[in-house]
């Protein structure tokens, strides 16, 4: 059963409790398939709530926008303690943290970082809706964060008392769903994993069951109580959900299969540790990292952050890797390569947090005092050395929507700037970046439900204004743009440089996060070389890396080209954020310097100099690369009875979508389409019209796509004269005056 011990318990379970009785793991699922109920149920008996709450209550959707919306939006993190009677007879205490994250697809970033601290996942599937596309995305997240899955078939009480079906009709819906997941299993899993991870009712990592009605029954239930399933059909056609909820408590077969199946964070580690560590595991922090030694060298990571819904509090998240974490440490932090001070430390129990003096490896824990970045890690300050960060936390979907944001008052521009960083620390999902022009900030996020969830919290801190939701299309070089030979306005200085796409196995190194900025040099050079095809002389001089643009200096021999480095990193950035044809964000692009030349009086090498010759040189070269417009595209899962197929495929096609398969399920029909991103802003409306209501749908970002031609001009016209821009691109005769041309 499950019970609530009292602090000064937790405390001491949090220290000092077997590893092998600890289990760490998160509940995911499609939006609606009722994780957040679910949860109820495992809080139910430990006097967090009453029998009669449980199931209505959702505790851990503790924010009043989740509460206001009916969906979660933040992980909530909470501890349980479980005594478990095996099979011998012998009762053994255990020690659940548990992360209950969002199912919906504007709030993915939410699972990523929950499962980068769990060794293990719940997987639920609605029984009614069956795989959606988030339980796909959920699939591959877990997986490709080495989380071991079990299976929770819910809501079946709607196939029997909603469809009426017959049993052997519900076994087969199950059936398929178990089916699918394996499959999902047996293609993303770990290397060596895909059969071993695989699902099954006959061995109990299967259960189905009704969060809304509270039972669940794996196969042990059935061998120990000595019920058949149709048992269960039976009491709904009495109306007895009494006895379901008294002998099929839904909270036991569940974490029965918590224990059973989902490793403890030291098995949990020896697989997880190899794939989001790039250091060597058999040094003596690698084996600490893979036996989860407490009393190791200390790292640990950040993988959320929880701003309180009403002092705007930021409290960190995360796990301890190695070592253990202590209230009097001092802290550095390795992606910000500065140091912290803990000024309060404990474990979540959702909003709040119980203070502990230290926490072990193997423990998520809470940390107050600083903020920084969601996916920092960090070691005890003094013992940074030369130690390797944990892999960046990857993310399934890009920000592809904006907002532009300013303060109702002009003085709190400063204020509104670090509001919106802090909750861009807490959601990296989401970016922002300041026009200092028109004194706003342009918010970008995975769909206009992120962007509102983020301007609501930034609006209870500062009042603000807010343009409606805005499509961010990408530009990309598709050749070699001409070397540009560039001058600056005083004539002094002058830089060659050419731009080109970027090879794709470097855009997906850098994606993975397995390249990036705060690399040592040779380390990023061996793996571009090993795995981007790079030379090795040309990849030690990556000067910066921003989204998935590099810029690279292949110069010989020019004098002074440092002075001016900073300053042509910073244009670089300034020109990704906004390239030539419609001042989109460039993707995929390579500059090279191939030559400079830079004046040894730093009086004539001033920012503006330099700005003018790097821009000139950039929109030239950019402009003669063959540039496109490239829009994202999502992919729309829609579930619909086969009646409404034809309503829903005109509806697709309408919006630029295409149909890209279509598969009958029993007496629904799944079609999934591919749509551009701009066209689903109101698309909800549209198919709930043309199915009475009665389609299941969601969406799934899968990339960009090149703008159609005959609309990319009317495309890049509608976004330059909304950012009031000449309506016509700009030709390379605009930057003639800064081209150096020898006399």
């Amino acid at each position: 059963m499950v019970r609530v011990k009292n602090p000064d318990e937790i405390r001491d379970m949090i220290k000092n409790h077997p590893m092998e009785l600890r289990r760490v793991f998160s509940i995911a699922a499609h939006i609606d398939h009722g994780k957040t109920t679910t949860s109820d149920y495992l809080l139910r008996k430990a006097g967090l709530m009453s029998d009669a709450d449980a199931g209505k209550k959702v505790m851990m959707d503790s924010d009043e926008e989740e509460q206001e919306r009916g969906i979660t939006i933040f992980t909530s993190v909470v501890m349980l303690n479980y005594e478990y009677e095996d099979e011998n007879g012998e009762t053994k205490s255990y020690l659940f943290e548990i992360n209950d994250t969002p199912g919906h697809i504007s709030f993915t970033g939410e699972v990523s970082r929950a499962l980068r601290g769990s060794d293990g996942v719940i997987l639920l599937v609605d029984a009614l809706e069956g795989i959606m596309t988030q339980t796909e995305t959920n699939i591959r997240l877990s997986l490709n964060e080495q989380c071991k899955p079990v299976l929770f078939i819910n809501k079946v009480d709607r196939l029997i008392s909603e469809l009426r079906l017959a049993p052997a009709d519900v076994f087969q819906k199950i059936d398929n769903i178990l089916n699918g997941v394996n499959k999902l299993i047996r293609d993303n899993a770990p290397e060596g994993t895909g059969k071993k991870w695989q699902v099954s009712f006959k061995d109990g990592s299967v259960a189905v069951g009704s969060a809304k009605d509270g039972w669940a029954f794996n196969m042990a239930t059935l061998q120990r109580l000595k019920i058949k399933p149709q048992d269960v059909f039976a009491k709904y056609g009495e109306n007895d959900k009494e006895w379901l909820r008294e002998n099929l408590p839904l909270e036991e077969p569940l974490l029965e299969m918590v224990i059973k199946h989902l490793p403890n964070p030291i098995q949990g580690q020896q697989v997880k540790i190899p794939a989001i560590w790039g250091g060597d595991v058999n040094s003596p922090v690698g084996q600490s990292l893979m036996t989860c030694d407490r009393d190791g060298p200390l790292m640990g990571m950040i993988t959320k952050i929880f701003i309180e819904p009403k002092s705007k509090r930021p409290t960190l998240i995360g796990r301890v890797f190695s070592g253990t974490l202590r209230s009097s440490d001092s802290l550095f932090l390795m992606g910000k390569k500065t140091s912290a001070r803990i000024k309060r430390l404990g474990v979540m129990e959702i909003t709040d947090i119980l203070d502990v003096d230290e926490v072990p490896a193997g423990n998520l824990f809470a940390i107050y005092g600083f903020i920084t970045p969601a996916g920092e890690t960090f070691v005890k300050e003094g013992e940074e050395g030369n130690l390797t960060s944990f892999e960046e936390i990857s993310y399934v979907a890009e920000p592809v929507v904006s907002r532009t944001i300013k303060p109702r008052d002009p003085q709190d521009i400063a204020k509104l700037g670090e509001v919106v960083s802090k909750w861009i620390m807490a959601d990296p999902t989401a970016t922002f970046r300041h026009d200092q022009e028109s004194k706003t900030y342009v918010l970008s996020g995975i769909d206009p439900l992120q962007i509102e969830i983020l301007v609501t919290r930034i609006e209870e801190q500062v009042p603000i204004e807010v343009s409606d939701p805005i499509i961010v299309y990408r530009e990309v070089p598709t050749k070699q743009g001409i070397t540009v030979h560039a001058k600056s306005p005083n004539g002094h200085n002058r830089l060659m440089i050419n731009v080109q796409p970027l090879n794709q196995a470097s855009i997906d190194l850098i994606a993975s996060g397995k390249v990036h900025n705060d690399q040592e040099r040779r380390e990023r050079a061996n793996l571009l070389q090993a795995e981007g095809g790079w030379e090795a002389k040309r990849a030690r001089r990556i000067w910066y890396i921003k989204d998935s643009n590099m810029i690279i200096d292949a110069t010989s021999g020019v004098q002074r080209l440092d002075n001016i480095k900073a300053y042509i990193i910073q244009i670089f950035i300034d020109f990704c954020d906004g390239a030539t044809l419609a001042k989109e964000p460039l993707m995929g692009s390579l500059f090279t310097i191939t030559d400079a030349t830079v004046h040894v009086d730093p009086a004539h090498t001033g920012f503006t100099e330099i700005f003018q010759m790097c821009l000139a040189a950039f929109h030239t070269s950019f402009l003669t690369s063959e540039p496109q417009v490239l829009e994202p595209m999502q992919i729309i899962d829609i579930k619909v009875p086969s009646d409404y197929v034809g309503n829903m495929s005109k509806v697709i096609t309408q919006h630029r979508g295409v149909i890209l398969d279509m598969l009958q399920e029993g007496e629904n029909t799944r079609i999934r389409g591919k749509i551009p991103t701009a066209e689903t802003i109101d698309l909800a409306d549209e198919i709930r019209g043309n199915s009475s209501g009665r389609a299941f749908f969601g969406y799934e970002f899968t990339g960009f796509e090149r703008v159609p031609v005959s609309l990319e001009q009317e495309i890049i016209e509608s976004i330059r004269t909304r950012k009031d821009l000449s309506p016509q691109v700009p030709d390379v005769s605009n930057w003639d005056r800064f081209m150096y041309k020898r006399s």
